[in-house]
């Protein structure tokens, strides 16, 4: 199993549209068996696959989510009757991912992280990397897709850690190049730390409004900077209102009608696999 993080320090740069299309596309075209992982305490990644009434229903039936991975320890309200209590580990192998059909799974996010993150404990950092070791014994996924919160948090350490490789989408604006040398800082800090092996696979341009000066700025920018000019994919996400809206109706690019949008979509998904082949005919 490849596992690829979605990754960005900066929120508004259609990071949960690209990872959740390409999760999409690369199950129902492609054909993989992929594992999408939402560990992003805003769960909107989540709120692309269930409507509000199926996710409620979904967490009061007691399904697993994110959160489960982490419960070691941390203290939850049961009932007005019966108050709070502190929950125990539960061996991995019994977190069980939502299917969504043969060939996509979904653990879902859950806004209770938030609450986790302050009772944080060591050695949390790797549950995600084992849970995922673990779970691919069972279920045999080609990929592993994770969407992580713009901050540098737990949660974005617990992303990198359990990664081969990240994917960086990018809002083409005057301060996109701040945003990912930053990113890269924070990255390189965490890899010196603690013996990170992950890579970056690329930069993807997300939201583009090719006709405009902002645009071709950054696009410039980009293309004149030693270090990430040779990252850059060729293919980039338009700004297109529609895919927002059918974000709405738990509808995919894939599933939409627009060739432009599929065509964009399907030639991200290839250089990222075909990246990713040549990386592995390296080692």
């Amino acid at each position: 199993m490849i596992v690829i993080s979605f990754i960005n320090m900066k929120g508004g740069v259609g990071k949960t549209t690209l990872s959740t299309n390409v999760c999409y596309n690369l199950a129902q075209k492609e054909g993989k068996k992929v594992l999408f992982v939402d560990i992003d305490p805003q769960f909107n990644a989540t709120q692309c696959f269930f409507t509000g009434e199926n996710y409620i229903k979904y967490c009061q039936a007691k399904h697993d989510t994110i959160c489960d991975l982490f419960a070691d320890g941390v203290v939850r309200k049961v009932s007005t009757v019966d108050g709070e209590k502190t929950t125990k580990a539960r061996a991995f192998k019994d977190i069980k991912p939502h299917k969504i059909n043969d060939n996509l799974y979904i653990l879902p996010g859950n806004l209770e992280l938030f609450k986790i993150e302050i009772t944080a404990q060591s050695g949390w950092v790797n549950r995600l990397k084992n849970y995922l070791q673990e779970i691919d014994e069972e279920f045999g996924f080609d990929y592993a897709i994770i969407d992580t919160p713009p901050t540098p948090s737990i949660w974005m350490t617990s992303a990198l850690l359990a990664s081969n490789y990240y994917v960086i989408p990018v809002k083409p604006d005057p301060l996109s190049l701040t945003g990912i040398d930053l990113l890269r800082s924070i990255i390189e800090q965490k890899q010196s730390d603690l013996d990170l092996g992950v890579k970056c696979i690329g930069l993807v341009l997300t939201m583009t409004e090719t006709a405009t000066r902002v645009y071709s700025a950054a696009i410039s920018n980009i293309k004149g900077n030693k270090y990430w000019k040779n990252f850059l994919y060729k293919k980039e996400l338009p700004k297109r209102i529609k895919v927002a809206e059918h974000q709405l109706d738990q509808k995919f690019i894939y599933d939409i009608g627009d060739s432009d949008l599929n065509l964009a979509l399907s030639g991200i998904v290839k250089e990222m696999e075909d990246r990713i082949r040549t990386d592995l005919k390296k080692k």
